[in-house]
């Protein structure tokens, strides 16, 4: 069975950008089984609809730009970056797609508060802390975070991995609070900064971390269970039969 991953190009504004961060996506999903369809930005929705039928899951990449404050109900401030507008409108429809048919999620970094936004919860527009969450894409182990017990991910560490775990770290805004049946389960310890939150629903795979696997795939157990995690959810889904009703989660 092809296991087809949906994935919208980073940006739809620097392709600099997207040539050179959107092939560790790529070859990590690859590297774990999956087929990426990467969606353009700038297509149609008809179009877009007829890429996401055909796929068995969602992976949201990280991007240079911010989402737009007011959809959490805040004024921009001066240290936050300009929006995507057409990156987020197909967002909307992934999501969308994503929970009426359970298909599987992983969201990395900008498409980590993405998911926490369209899940009603808001984001820290600058981060001001004592640890450094921009390190650049270069640094491997950027700082610690705490994987919290009994959840999805911490069934992801490989053995006899602790529950501190380093990973890299891009970005200068962050989830505020979990959105709607969202829980946090990983924080920075010297911090406190929220670095990953899941869908509180055993059913439905929907993971989101802050960091990027991609990025070290080749080199951490963890990034492949990740990424071996959301290609098996997505390899197992199947679409709801036409006469079951589907509650919004």
């Amino acid at each position: 069975m092809s296991i087809l991953i949906g994935i919208p190009e980073p940006t739809s504004i620097d392709s600099a950008y997207n040539q050179r961060s959107l092939p560790p996506y790529l070859a990590a999903l690859r590297a774990a089984g999956a087929t990426p369809v990467v969606i353009p930005l700038h297509e149609r929705q008809d179009r877009v609809a007829k890429l996401l039928a055909e796929a068995r899951g969602i992976l949201l990449p990280g991007s240079r730009f911010d989402i737009d404050p007011q959809r959490y109900g805040e004024e921009p401030i001066p240290e936050c970056s300009e929006p995507d507008p057409a990156r987020a409108a197909v967002d909307e429809l992934l999501l969308q797609e994503a929970f009426n048919l359970h298909k599987p999620i992983l969201a990395i970094c900008h498409g980590a508060q993405t998911l926490n936004v369209w899940r009603n919860g808001p984001l820290i527009q600058d981060l001001k802390t004592a640890v450094n969450h921009r390190p650049g894409r270069e640094v491997v182990e950027a700082h610690p975070v705490r994987i919290t017990p009994v959840s999805r991910l911490a069934r992801l560490l490989p053995p006899g991995v602790e529950a501190v775990v380093q990973v890299n770290s891009s970005h200068h805004q962050s989830i505020r609070k979990a959105g709607d049946n969202m829980r946090v389960c990983a924080v920075s310890p010297g911090d406190g900064v929220i670095e990953a939150v899941e869908l509180n629903r055993e059913e439905h795979f929907v993971l989101a971390v802050q960091w990027h696997p991609e990025r070290t795939y080749a080199q951490s157990q963890f990034s492949r269970n990740l990424f071996a995690a959301f290609v098996e959810a997505a390899g197992s889904w199947e679409p709801p039969c036409n006469n079951r009703l589907i509650v919004p989660e």
